[in-house]
């Protein structure tokens, strides 16, 4: 397949008819990934119908109440299920019915014991959908899986389908940031289009006409390209941040400034600034858990050898949560009980009330079980955190948090954080001692009223 560097103008047709209207959507999955994308697909005009086997979600959904936190994304469920272009259902039978383009958006969670993708929801979604497929149509994965997967499941789908080899299988992987998912879907850098046929590339354009139309450059691959494109992004991101991170321990045990020295950096155009920003390191529901699948696969493809250093990626990554603990214990020469913690965040990043694999909570949990009486504050995972961790105590905001604390310790740089009055807060608090784990404050600002600031990698 070629790869397009500018768009094609946008097709919204099947493969024989430039007349036929653009194309009817499902969206097989309602999380995050797909809750989304169902309801920009209906703002963006298409006919849309979401599945899920979770009839309560389906319900709420219906109602239009969404199952997580994403800026701006309630005011478009709401605006696209009062146009009548939006629904959402637990039939798959009416999906197959209704569809022409089918996205598969559902979890690919890391298995339990091992490193590897799992893949038993993809596989039942796809096959559940499959059994009524009696016309022709294109299942389109999104989910990010192993390589091999499309190819797979190609196989599964036209075995299964009552219309067979007139269904196709294409990859579409997505790029979503979460805290600007929107944005993302309506207006993404790229779009990979995986495809084994001009019929089903065609599909495609018709079902992304509109994005297309605003100039989005598309890159058109083989299925197994398709799928390697979204897991090598990730790959490059965490290497990226992990990166500035060792850097940071380097300065630790030099006395360097590991901001001074990523600020040098971000100037070479070979390298850039983005991502290079130190700190607790990353976490949430892909980076971590992609990048174990990824080396996973890679072993069992006999090519493990070539992303060995994503083991060192991950293990640095961990480190980083470890090291910020230490470093609040160095403040209390070691020991910690009894020590009166105010935590800044519970979310794995601002803007999100995703608490997946968060390095924030795993600071605050190890902090608690040395001893540490921590309270925590977040302006939107609040409930998330008490029910993943009933044992830390909560406030509703940072000055709650923080009376009587010890120590502040900044977990996740929300901007209402990082513009908190030092003053203000130090009139407060017990100790004026504050641990930036995000590198996110202004420490002379902070030190100039006062408080002994810490970050790694900081003089």
């Amino acid at each position: 397949m070629a790869v397009i560097a500018a768009p094609h103008p946008a097709v919204t047709a099947g493969a024989d008819d430039s007349d036929a209207p653009a194309p009817r959507l499902t969206v097989i999955g309602t999380g995050y990934l797909g809750a989304t994308h169902a309801v920009c697909m209906a703002a963006l005009g298409f006919h849309v119908l979401g599945v899920d086997t979770d009839a309560d979600k389906v319900g709420k959904l219906n109602s239009g109440e969404l199952p997580f936190f994403e800026p701006g994304l309630p005011e478009l469920l709401t605006k696209a299920l009062d146009s009548g272009r939006l629904r959402f259902t637990t039939s798959f039978a009416d999906a197959a019915e209704f569809g022409d383009v089918h996205f598969v958006c559902v979890g690919t969670p890391q298995q339990p014991g091992s490193d590897a993708a799992d893949l038993r929801y993809v596989d039942s979604a796809v096959t559940e959908l499959a059994a009524h497929l009696r016309r022709r149509a294109l299942v389109v994965g999104k989910s990010t899986v192993p390589v091999g997967t499309a190819a797979r499941l190609t196989e599964l789908v036209q075995r299964v389908a009552p219309a067979g080899r007139d269904v196709e299988v294409a990859w579409n992987p997505e790029f979503l940031r979460e805290g600007y998912a929107v944005d993302d879907t309506l207006r993404p850098d790229r779009l990979v289009f995986g495809v084994s046929s001009d019929w089903a590339e065609k599909r495609l354009r018709a079902a992304f006409g509109p994005v297309i139309d605003r100039g989005t450059p598309v890159v058109v691959a083989d299925l197994t390209t398709a799928e390697l494109v979204k897991t090598a992004a990730n790959s490059f991101l965490a290497t990226k941040i992990s990166y500035i991170n060792a850097m940071a321990e380097i300065c630790e045990a030099t006395g360097g400034d590991v901001t001074r020295l990523a600020d040098a950096l971000s100037y070479d155009d070979r390298i850039g600034g983005r991502f290079l920003k130190p700190g607790l390191g990353f976490g949430g529901g892909c980076l971590p858990k992609d990048i174990r699948a990824f080396a996973h696969r890679a072993e069992e493809l006999g090519a493990g050898q070539a992303v060995g250093f994503l083991r060192d990626v991950d293990a640095i990554n961990k480190r980083c949560r470890v090291r910020i603990v230490e470093l609040v214990a160095e403040l209390f020469g070691g020991d910690l009980a009894g020590v009166r913690v105010a935590a800044l965040g519970a979310a794995f990043k601002p803007n999100s009330d995703d608490i997946r694999d968060a390095p924030a909570l795993d600071v605050a949990a190890a902090l608690h079980r040395l001893g540490a009486q921590v309270t925590v504050t977040d302006p939107v995972a609040l409930d998330n955190a008490r029910r993943s961790h009933p044992e830390l105590a909560y406030a509703a905001d940072a000055m709650s948090a923080a009376r009587a604390a010890d120590v502040v310790v900044l977990l996740t740089e929300w901007n209402e954080f990082r513009l908190v009055d030092p003053g203000a807060m130090g009139a407060v608090v017990a100790g004026k001692r504050v641990v930036d784990g995000r590198h996110a404050l202004d420490s002379a600002r902070w030190r100039a009223a006062g408080w002994e600031y810490r970050a790694l990698g900081r003089p």
